[in-house]
């Protein structure tokens, strides 16, 4: 039986089929869109079936080329915060995603999704995964269009929305807090502020944080909850070996930490004092700043999860000093 990984070349998704791979498992199918971009290199030592492209994909899934697919893991999206072209978003964050969904239902396949905890938009009505999605208000187009495809499968499991195909028996939605960790070297400006901290310790001695523009936060002290990609693919990988449950869950470490103790333990893991510098936030990212995240994760816990997640200091620790110090090592 075959896993299918979309976005298995990606940061999330290469870290997945890590996991996969550390669990004996190599009949995998990565699917990506990978073109000019260096994500290949997350793909070197990893064990898989075959890798194909996203397009391709849908047109295998009509022609039934797979028939022996077990689950998909869809970690494939556009993820970008910045992103200005909704027709593409729409399209492939959101279209993309209910043909797997319809696809997984009509054969009884497990459907494991990322969404997102951009959806929560600024915070103020919590980030609890009981609440009722519809009265969310993401602040980009990345966020909305993940939040359209859980209100789309929540429309289908009220019957609000009729579909000709089942819904998948097993599926479950993942909205990723803040996750960092090796592997995220090919993202650009989305990687994590770890990642851009440690090329800045090693090209200007110094971390670079925005400024805050709110009396009631202080500069550095913007609150994230920051959880270790490793542990959110083991919340996936618990998701599809072992629980059964279906629904929306919040992966976070249920903790917020601020920016400033952040840049600190990525200098404490380099072994170096801090050295802060605040800098004027950018104009077009004021609106849509979030100064707070902190995952509810007590549903999670009550499907019976009871694995610990890293603190912000243990995570640093080891993706500073067994990944990027050693060359950016691939995960």
């Amino acid at each position: 039986m075959s896993i299918v990984v979309t976005g298995g070349a990606g940061f999330i998704g290469s870290c997945m089929v890590r996991t996969l791979n550390d669990k004996g498992i190599d009949d995998i199918i990565i699917v990506d869109n990978i073109a000019s971009t260096d994500k290949w290199m997350n793909m070197r030592n990893k064990k898989y079936r075959e890798y194909v492209h996203k397009s391709v994909f849908l047109e295998r899934l009509k022609e039934n080329v797979y028939p022996d697919i077990e689950a998909i893991i869809h970690l494939g999206a556009c993820s970008s915060t910045t992103e200005k072209n909704f027709d593409y978003l729409w399209n492939n964050n959101f279209e993309y995603t209910k043909t797997l969904w319809k696809y997984c239902g009509a054969h009884d396949i497990t459907f494991l999704y990322a969404s997102s905890a951009a959806t929560y938009g600024d915070g103020s009505l919590g980030f609890d995964d009981r609440m009722d999605i519809d009265k969310l208000s993401p602040l980009n187009g990345y966020g909305y269009s993940k939040q359209l495809f859980d209100l789309w499968v929540k429309r289908v499991i009220a019957n609000e929305e009729i579909i000709a195909e089942p819904s998948p028996a097993h599926y479950a939605g993942f909205k990723f807090f803040n996750v960092y960790g090796p592997n995220e070297y090919f993202k650009g400006s989305m990687a994590s502020m770890i990642f851009h901290g440690y090329r800045q310790i090693m090209e200007h001695r110094r971390i670079r944080l925005f400024q805050s523009c709110r009396a009631d936060y202080k500069d550095g002290e913007q609150l994230r909850d920051f959880v270790y990609v490793k542990d959110v693919c083991d919340v996936i990988w618990y998701f599809l070996d072992e629980c059964k449950t279906n629904g929306l869950f919040n992966i976070g470490t249920g903790r917020a930490q601020s920016f400033r103790e952040l840049a600190e333990a990525t200098f404490y893991a380099l072994g170096q004092e801090p050295q802060i510098e605040y800098i004027p936030m950018p104009e077009q990212l004021r609106e849509k700043y979030q100064y707070y995240t902190q995952a509810n994760i007590e549903k999670l816990r009550a499907t019976g999860y009871d694995k610990t997640f890293c603190d912000l200091k243990s995570g640093a620790e080891d993706y500073v000093k067994e990944y990027l110090e050693k060359d950016f090592m691939i995960y």
